[in-house]
């Protein structure tokens, strides 16, 4: 019979497990740090994202506010167009207004609302002063008059 082969143990620092498996953990370490990273700078880059968003969709709500009439009771615009008719034609009242609850248009049949842009079809016979009264939750009101002539 043969004699089985004897088996030397390697030393400890000699094995080429022990280095291949520390270079392999720094390199997945080294790839771990690198995808964390930029995860981060990316996490960093969308907060200040959304804020600078919020900035700018404040900033437009704002001014949006402002051109609709702010937070106060007012008359945008109210005007008649033609300013002049003949007799038997129809001319258009025109009005916008600005955080109003209730509006009234004398003197005039059909009924108004609160908004920003209405018209309405008046026929006056003769010259005919408008007047647009306003008001808002709080009893506040305003008023404004033009006058359609009739030729």
């Amino acid at each position: 019979m043969l004699p089985e082969p004897t088996l030397t143990k390697k030393p400890f620092i000699k094995n080429p497990f022990v280095y291949s498996s520390l270079a392999i953990g720094l390199v997945l370490l080294y790839t771990g740090w690198i995808v964390f990273s930029r995860w981060q700078a990316n996490r960093s880059i969308d907060k200040q994202s959304v804020v600078e968003r919020t900035e700018k969709q404040r900033e437009q709500d704002r001014i949006a506010i402002e051109q609709l009439g702010g937070k106060d009771l007012a008359i945008q615009v109210f005007y008649a167009s033609p300013g002049a008719i003949r007799r038997g034609e129809t001319a258009k009242l025109c009005y916008g207004v600005a955080n109003a609850k209730n509006v009234t248009l004398e003197p005039q049949t059909s009924p108004v609302w609160p908004s920003h842009n209405n018209c309405v079809d008046v026929t006056p016979k003769k010259d005919t002063t408008y007047t647009l009264t306003i008001a808002d939750a709080f009893g506040h009101s305003q008023s404004q008059s033009l006058t359609v002539k009739v030729r």
